[in-house]
């Protein structure tokens, strides 16, 4: 059996509590799969997002052994045998008050820097709101042409990294910024912003880098790289923000602004 420890949360309680399930075992069994299991065997109220199943929509994106991850690909057996996943090397969560022990359960926790609605779910209002604030569409430049924009090999490689991202805010939730900092515009939307400022169909791409050219955009990263450490998709939200930075101490040097 797998003992699941479990966030719980509704409006109308004190505090949040944890309830442990057990969940028969077997091979290949994800967090999700587990989830799935306690609600239907313990507790039709448990409360969590999903959709595809398969790592490719970002919903079950949740705290697992206290680490930001896909539920939907996370495997029980892993964590049980001690695999601590992602390392992340700055991550100030609360201290735990509730006991765990990673060798016998799994525990499942909302992701960080979000209001919790119910249970696992949160609300992701902060996070798409930084995200829109970009305008993450693409403004193509005049003439469009007949058929389609040219580009090199490399450059598809280059926006390539920043493209795939899923929007399952994980590297929102591990980041200590966004912990401490609610106005910062986070790694997804300024990654997002990077991919536009290097995609040569882009009618005004210089405007794009200064789109976060403020305290609580691009030089609020702190370069704790748990962004990259934890999505599950290898986007490098740390390599995008470093690269407009050094851009714009170059303008600013060039142009004597800074």
């Amino acid at each position: 059996m797998v003992q699941l420890k479990v966030f719980r949360f509704r409006q109308g309680m004190e505090r949040p509590r944890y309830d442990t399930f057990a969940v028969a075992d077997q091979q290949g069994l994800t967090v999700l799969g587990a989830l799935f299991g306690a609600q239907a065997l313990h507790d039709d109220s448990l409360a969590f997002r999903y959709s595809c199943r398969g790592a490719a929509c970002g919903t079950c994106a949740m705290l697992i052994n206290r680490v930001p991850r896909l539920a939907c690909r996370t495997q029980v057996e892993a964590l049980l045998r001690g695999d601590p996943g992602p390392v992340l090397p700055y991550y100030p969560l609360p201290g735990l008050t509730e006991p765990w022990d990673p060798r016998k359960e799994v525990m499942v926790e909302p992701l960080p820097h979000l209001p919790v609605i119910r249970d696992l779910i949160v609300d992701m209002t902060g996070f798409f709101d930084a995200y829109r604030s970009v305008l993450p569409v693409l403004q193509s430049r005049d003439p469009v042409p007949e058929k389609e924009w040219p580009m090199t090999p490399a450059t598809v490689r280059e926006l390539d990294q920043y493209t795939s991202c899923i929007l399952c805010a994980a590297c929102y939730a591990a980041c200590p910024v966004n912990g401490k900092n609610p106005r910062y515009t986070g790694p997804a939307a300024l990654a997002k912003l990077w991919r536009f400022r290097i995609d040569p169909r882009e009618r005004d791409s210089a405007r794009r880098l200064g789109t976060a050219d403020h305290p609580d955009g691009w030089w609020a990263c702190e370069f704790h790289t748990n962004c990259r450490r934890v999505c599950p998709r290898g986007v490098p939200p740390d390599k995008a923000i470093g690269h407009a930075r050094q851009e714009l101490k170059t303008v600013k040097k060039d142009t004597g602004s800074g």
